[in-house]
């Protein structure tokens, strides 16, 4: 079954990371309008506040959310897993974010873990096990771990990511070809809004669906990125009218805009509509 079906059908321009033990970070977060948020336990949270974090996350867990609220865990083999894994059961929750999945990934805990599984691709071994990682039932997404890649690789820092795009677009193929959401690394400097930019066009020429974001101020151009213009749906619904009207002639293709038009440019131009309804009801 795919989970991309009900989850693609709504915006994924923006995921917004959280710091769960910064409360008012929190409580703000739910005011910034990104299409999703991370409440995060593991890498954003020292050691000594990983309990404060989970008791500060399932505070704001008890007030209302105008997008979905992912939860991402801390790694299975540490000491706050099984903690976290209590947590993760909460009924507000939209999805949990597994960090460092390297197989099929499993949620057991004491309580029954029924949300959607957001498994992050950051190690050699998660890059070569991600198609079989995507095809796990439960999973909804994969999310690029850039950083700990890099470190993993032994890469050098590239302002194209050009060691790091094998396994970018290995990513995207897993999960598109399994019918999950892409989701790209977040970009860690937050005082270079035109490398961020550069990077956010990068991801959606690769196929990611959106990117990750650490800061308030990348929201907006990860919706300029990842988003459809106006002038990108006029074009659409252009291209479907010319269809319709080759179709209704007895032709079993048209051309638009001086180009060959087939059934799945339409049905390219009707994904791009949705997208385009579903982010004007954001």
């Amino acid at each position: 079954m795919s989970a991309e079906a009900p989850l693609a059908a709504r915006p994924w321009r923006s995921v917004l990371y959280v710091p769960g033990d910064k409360p008012r970070a929190l409580d703000k977060a739910r005011t910034l309008g990104a299409d999703a948020v991370i409440l995060d336990l593991e890498d954003a949270v020292a050691p000594e506040h990983k309990a404060s974090a989970r008791e500060h996350v399932r505070a704001a867990l008890a007030q209302p959310w105008p997008v979905p609220v992912l939860l991402r865990l801390n790694a299975p083999g540490t000491p706050w897993h099984e903690d976290d894994l209590a947590l993760a059961a909460h009924p507000a929750l939209g999805g949990v974010v597994l960090p460092k999945v390297e197989a099929p990934p499993t949620l057991a805990g004491p309580q029954p873990v029924l949300h959607p599984v957001w498994a992050m691709i950051e190690t050699p071994l998660g890059v070569l096990n991600a198609a079989a990682i995507a095809a796990a039932p439960g999973v909804a997404g994969l999310i690029a771990g850039a950083n700990d890649l890099a470190r993993a690789l032994r890469t050098r820092p590239h302002p194209g990511r050009a060691p790091l795009l094998h396994a970018l677009s290995a990513v995207v193929l897993a999960a598109r070809a399994c019918g999950r959401v892409p989701l790209d690394a977040v970009y860690n400097d937050v005082r270079d809004p035109e490398g961020f930019a550069r990077e956010c066009a990068q991801g959606r020429a690769l196929g990611f669906a959106g990117k990750t974001v650490i800061h308030p101020g990348q929201i907006e151009p990860a919706h300029a990125a990842y988003g459809v213009g106006e002038a990108e749906a006029d074009t659409a619904r252009a291209l479907v009218a010319a269809w319709n009207v080759a179709r209704a002639a007895g032709q079993s293709v048209a051309t638009f805009q001086g180009a060959l038009v087939e059934q799945m440019h339409v049905d390219e131009a009707q994904e791009t509509l949705a997208l385009w309804a579903a982010q004007g009801k954001r």
